[in-house]
């Protein structure tokens, strides 16, 4: 009685965790789970899914004349998309010389072409290199020169940013969307593709689970950034990772499979070139029949724009991008009614979103999790009922992926304890191109050592407290960011903020506060100070509390540049 009695307290009433895998994972399934031996590891693995990104983009043609992706004005069907990537493949194949495992940079912000020709070089066998098109010309000549890429697909910005460069580099670069008279160095994009044949059809090219399909370059907070490679069954099992989290929101509540109603319109707040742009939207929508609305760049106007225009049913991104839809002066005369989920990753979440959405959103709960670009997307997923119950977590494994938390030696925890999270699984990349010494220090004896840190409770859901290198050290007490974070999110006057470390002679390190206030509000320090004070101890409470007029800088994958607002706010 008493273990029944603990596992609804820390899952609520219905089927557990352990049970709902085990119904949803029973043979005959699209969950059915196998083992498999990855790289030297004996593995479990989704037992279904697909072999190789070419086989999602071969299934993809049979949606024909339905959108796939909408730019600005412009539309591309399924049958579009497919003949154009088909006949793009053969193009690099056998004009370009691309042959199985050489490497192809697509360096561009989100245009339809973006698409086009990751799925174009993933199909003929090539190695995809998306560069992050944030990046200044040397770290970009650095992503090109380091991957050793044959081929480079470009926008016209990054060309500009690249003139001088790309000539020493002597790869074959193709333009898209240049202006006339671009730069010689390049073949625009419409010459390369001419006039796309209706019978375009794939090369013939043998790809398996196992080989490389990506290089995805880490965010590099620290030196050089790192190539993830990532393999086709990282890629395609993390469909199913989604589509089971999907379900097993479905059976936590009691829901029986939701009905197709209608095509899922996906409005893209994340670039392409993150593992969540491309795994869990890109690749996920195109498998799945899903239209995507592009945003030249991100504004939450325009968003709530899309979501009307578009009749959008799932939007996102990272939980700052949703605080600015939400707290957007045209968010009440716009018609959003479409809208049937939202879900955000990419940085920790403050429960307090959890509730504005349920405000504001009635009946459509939000979604979060958890993955690394190391973990191919999907780790973790929080959805639904969980979510309601836990929503300070990043919920549950998918149940190919094991999780451990250990201190500093590699020992497992006791469960509630904080340490470093480390990840198993079909998911995690196979190391970092051209590291062997840091791959081994990262993923050595088949572990993902994540530098996050996290406990995990008795009902197995995870919580990220903070990324090791950000917590906060305070005479000896550890102030996890995140936590302050997500109290300074309840006060309805802040719509952004950001914890960092303040050095101090005596106690090492201060908790200090990055604040964007709602326009025209009179909030001061000593008022968010007594609101923190309220509720947390006395040595989380932000001694420094900085305000800003402007947006926290952030990465393109949404997460704060914290070392950006030291520098900007602590060492000046």
């Amino acid at each position: 009685m008493e273990k029944a009695h603990d596992r609804n307290k820390a899952e609520g009433d219905g089927p557990t965790i352990a049970e709902t895998h085990a119904a949803l994972t029973a043979a005959p399934s699209m969950f059915e789970i196998d083992e498999a031996d990855v790289f030297g590891n004996r593995l479990r693995v989704w037992k279904h899914a697909p072999a190789s990104l070419r086989v999602i983009l071969e299934a993809s043609r049979a949606r024909g004349d339905a959108t796939f992706i909408v730019y600005e004005d412009e539309t591309l069907t399924f049958e579009q998309h497919y003949r154009a990537a088909a006949h793009l493949a053969t193009i690099l194949v056998e004009q370009y010389g691309v042959e199985k495992g050489d490497r192809v940079a697509i360096v561009m912000r989100n245009f339809p072409e973006w698409s086009i020709a990751f799925w174009a070089a993933a199909a003929a066998g090539a190695i995809v290199v998306p560069l992050n098109a944030w990046w200044t010309a040397d770290e970009l000549a650095y992503g090109l020169e380091d991957s050793g890429a044959k081929v480079a697909f470009v926008d016209a910005e990054r060309l500009d940013r690249l003139t001088g460069i790309l000539p020493g580099l002597g790869i074959r670069t193709i333009v898209v969307r240049a202006a006339a008279g671009a730069s010689p160095a390049a073949e625009r994009w419409e010459d390369v593709l001419g006039t796309v044949p209706d019978d375009a059809a794939l090369p013939a090219v043998d790809i398996g689970p196992e080989d490389l399909a990506t290089i995805f370059y880490t965010s590099g907070t620290t030196g050089r950034p790192k190539g993830a490679l990532g393999t086709h069954r990282n890629i395609c099992g993390n469909l199913i990772s989604l589509a089971f989290a999907a379900r097993r929101a479905q059976m936590r509540a009691g829901k029986a499979p939701a009905p197709t109603s209608g095509q899922n319109v996906y409005l893209l707040s994340v670039p392409f070139f993150h593992a969540t742009g491309c795994h869990s939207v890109l690749v996920a929508n195109l498998a799945a029949g899903g239209k995507l609305v592009l945003m030249h760049k991100w504004d939450a106007e325009r968003a709530l724009e899309l979501i009307e225009r578009e009749r959008v049913t799932t939007f996102g991104g990272v939980p700052a991008m949703v605080w600015q839809v939400l707290q957007s002066p045209s968010f009440t005369s716009r018609d959003i009614s479409s809208v049937q989920s939202i879900g955000y990753g990419g940085a920790p979440a403050a429960p307090e979103l959890v509730r504005r959405i349920d405000q504001l959103f009635p009946g459509r709960t939000p979604s979060n999790g958890y993955g690394l670009t190391e973990t191919s997307s999907v780790t973790t997923m929080n959805s639904g009922v969980d979510y309601q119950r836990k929503p300070d977590s990043v919920g549950v494994p998918v149940p190919v992926v094991e999780v451990r938390v250990v201190d500093t030696d590699g020992n497992d925890l006791p469960l509630g304890e904080i340490g470093e999270l480390w990840i198993r699984g079909p998911n995690v990349v196979k190391g970092y191109w051209g590291l062997p010494d840091e791959s081994e220090q990262t993923f050595g004896g088949g572990w993902l050592k994540s530098g996050d840190l996290a406990r995990v409770d008795e009902a197995g859901f995870v919580y990220i407290v903070d990324r090791a290198k950000d917590m906060v050290i305070r005479g000896g007490e550890n102030v996890y960011c995140v936590e302050v974070e997500g109290v300074l999110f309840e006060h309805p006057d802040v719509v952004d903020a950001a914890v960092i470390g303040v050095p101090h002679q005596v106690l090492g390190e201060e908790v200090g506060a990055v604040i964007v206030l709602r326009a025209g509000c009179g909030v001061t320090a000593d008022d968010l100070r007594a609101h923190v004070g309220a509720r947390l101890a006395a040595f989380k409470v932000p001694a420094h509390v900085f305000f800003r007029d402007e947006p926290l800088p952030r990465n393109p994958a949404g997460k704060v540049l914290k070392r950006e607002l030291r520098d900007e706010l602590v060492d000046s």
